[in-house]
């Protein structure tokens, strides 16, 4: 018998359109022969499955279950492809997680904490596993003073969304004239913001997943940008960044790189993809925490599925591996 999946795409962000372009990779990798896969695009109008024929079939949120053609379908697990609001910060999860559904992502509060850079940045800090820039939380309900600010930390510094992804409202700020426009910028997406001492070094990404009881690392990605930061250009932009997989860097950077990564990954209690960025600044040889991505992006010519062929695996095989162990329970 085949096993029904849910694939949950779309979501309530900026980052539809790179959800939905993340679940036809996905659908197009799940292994036909196991697997019933039901693509569901969530939108704040509503959860609908369009079926081949095109007619479509809202969700009964009840139960998170289809009825086509008078049969109920009830899910044996969710793959989660929504980056950004609700599928990234917890909420489905714990919605899945009320209802008993297995899902292939971390857990509500793993996701939640993750999602939020400054909280997560002060989590990964005390934890003590690997060097975490310098930074300031300000919120937009609260006051603030951009020269206490710029006492507290020496420029330049990146003011991004606490809890935006793909880079969307970020700011690399150089002179205090530019800070007062970058943080106008980071509050149009979202009512907090980190704001975070730049360090100079190498940006080096890494998935980590967990598959037959064990852990496993990907092959390291070095993203080189030809903008001035990896931004929604960067990373969306075929010719604007170039990805290296398996980065050239020495062994020990590599092996520090997935030690570090293996243990945060443990430590922050992720399960299914997680991917972990670093900055290694080469001049002092020490590795920094960027952030730790829990819905990192599945399009085919994404970090992840990068890293993936690196290591000699099919998505086919990589997707199914992932969604047995989400089964496990």
């Amino acid at each position: 018998m085949k096993k029904n999946i849910a694939l949950v795409a779309g979501g309530y962000s900026g980052e539809y359109v790179i959800s939905v372009q993340s679940a036809v990779t996905i659908e197009k990798n799940l292994d036909s022969n196991k697997y019933a896969v039901y693509k569901i695009i969530v939108t704040r109008e509503g959860w609908t499955h369009t079926a081949p024929d095109g007619q479509q079939y809202e969700v009964d949120k009840n139960d998170f279950s289809l009825t086509i053609n008078g049969n109920k379908i009830k899910f044996d697990c969710v793959f989660i492809g929504i980056h950004g609001t609700p599928g990234e910060d917890g909420r489905l999860q714990g919605y899945f997680e009320m209802l008993d559904i297995p899902y292939t992502s971390c857990g509500m509060v793993t996701s939640a904490l993750t999602f939020n850079k400054s909280y997560c940045n002060k989590v990964v800090a005390a934890l003590n596993v690997v060097n975490v820039s310098k930074s300031v939380h300000i919120f937009n309900n609260q006051p603030y003073n951009t020269q206490d600010i710029l006492q507290q930390l020496h420029l330049p510094i990146f003011v991004k969304p606490a809890e935006g992804g793909s880079s969307i409202g970020m700011s690399k700020v150089k002179t205090a004239e530019e800070l007062q426009p970058a943080i106008d910028k980071a509050f149009k997406e979202d009512s907090q913001i980190l704001i975070e001492e730049f360090v100079k070094g190498r940006e080096l990404t890494i998935g980590v997943y967990r598959a037959g009881g064990q852990l496993h690392v990907l092959p390291i990605t070095e993203v080189v940008s030809s903008k001035e930061f990896f931004d929604y250009e960067a990373k969306y932009t075929p010719g604007v960044s170039n990805e290296i997989t398996p980065a050239p860097v020495p062994a020990e950077i590599t092996a520090l790189v997935q030690q570090t990564a293996s243990k945060l990954y443990n430590l922050l209690n992720c399960k299914g993809i997680t991917r972990i960025d670093f900055i290694w600044e080469e001049a002092n040889n020490k590795l920094f925490f960027l952030e730790a991505n829990t819905m990192p992006g599945q399009s085919e010519n994404s970090l992840i599925p990068q890293q993936v062929r690196a290591a000699g695996m099919t998505l086919t095989d990589f997707y199914g591996a992932v969604l047995e162990e989400a089964m496990k329970g």
